[in-house]
C-alpha cells in the first residue's frame, strides 16, 4: 500500500528555502505570489493491507524519523 507523508515547517518557523523560492519567482516576473513555504513529500510503500494500520505505521515513522516535530508538522495520506 502506498502512503504519502507531507512534512512542512510549522507556522512561525523561519523558512529560508521558501523565502528564496519566493524571491526567485518575483525575479522571474511572477507577480502576486504571497508567502512561500517549502516542505517535502515522502512516498512510502508499506506491506500493510489495512489502510488504518498503514496510516498508523506511517504516523509513527513520521514522529520518530521523517519530521522534526519541534519545528515541522506532518500529514499522512493513503495514496
Amino acid at each position: 500500500m502506498k502512503v504519502l507523508v507531507t512534512v512542512m515547517p510549522k507556522a512561525g518557523v523561519l523558512d529560508p528555502q521558501g523565502k528564496a523560492i519566493g524571491h526567485a519567482l518575483a525575479g522571474l516576473g511572477f507577480a502576486g505570489v504571497g508567502e512561500v513555504r517549502a516542505g517535502k513529500v515522502i512516498e512510502l510503500e508499506v506491506a500493510e493491507t489495512d489502510a488504518a494500520a498503514a496510516k498508523q505505521a506511517a504516523e509513527a515513522m513520521a514522529r520518530k524519523l521523517l519530521a522534526n516535530t519541534v519545528i515541522e508538522s506532518f500529514r499522512v495520506e493513503i495514496a
